[in-house]
């Protein structure tokens, strides 16, 4: 089994929290490269054929621009925090058609103490917000299928952290699944520990997990009249 990331990654994105400035970025950029990026990469290239039995539609691309990852470098323009770096490495495994439409989204997130895995639309814009919506309120059944089958919330959970207060207007408030209606996001993930994203079972452990998350990400695209 192959090995990806190591100490040495997380040594770095450390570090990078501590000093979180160019200077030190560029005098440590060969430790970024060779610990975290390159192998981020290399685990992108071994996903894709399982990712391509999950569903022929979803892409783990490991190429440097315009791939799954995320940059390090972070959009300053219009935030307070001014620091230029993120102290973690992403990758988003994008639906094909992601660049035209909105689509939901196969996670990795690779933090020290804050890794995780998970899926589904994060921050959707209002419209895409009311599609689901009523798409679960038209399909309750099988929403129960895709977001609340005994294997799946066996091991992930619901972010929720931005949730309206109220049921949405237009729906009745005892609607079955009336709490999932209130989501501004809907994401399911889990943590992974740091051993278990330096361990030699990562490949397996994601491909396993991306499996499980299938039918959840296949209703939401179905919402979205996307092919899975």
């Amino acid at each position: 089994m192959t090995t990806y990331f190591t100490e040495a990654g997380f040594k770095f994105l450390r570090g990078l929290a501590r000093n979180n400035e160019r200077t030190w970025f560029h005098a440590h950029k060969d430790e970024y490269e060779a610990h975290v990026r390159q192998p981020f990469q290399r685990l992108l290239s071994d996903l894709q054929p399982s990712l391509s039995e999950i569903s022929p539609h979803f892409r783990a691309e490991p190429k440097t621009v315009g791939g799954s990852l995320f940059r390090i470098h972070r959009d300053t323009r219009f935030s307070s925090d001014k620091a230029p770096y993120k102290n973690w490495q992403g990758a988003r495994l994008y639906h094909e058609r992601s660049r035209q439409v909105p689509a939901p989204s196969f996670y990795i997130h690779l933090q020290p103490g804050e890794s995780f895995v998970g899926a589904g639309l994060w921050h959707p814009e209002s419209d895409t917000q009311r599609r689901v919506r009523q798409f679960i309120f038209d399909n309750p059944g099988s929403w129960k299928k895709a977001a609340y089958a005994t294997l799946l919330r066996g091991k992930f959970e619901f972010e929720d952290s931005e949730k309206l207060v109220n049921p949405p207007r237009g729906f009745p408030a005892d609607f079955e699944f009336i709490d999932d209606l209130k989501h501004r996001n809907w994401v399911l993930w889990r943590p992974l520990t740091d051993a278990t994203m330096t361990g030699s079972r990562l490949k397996q452990t994601l491909v396993t997990d991306l499996a499980v998350l299938g039918p959840f990400m296949d209703y939401l695209c179905a919402a979205l009249d996307l092919e899975f």
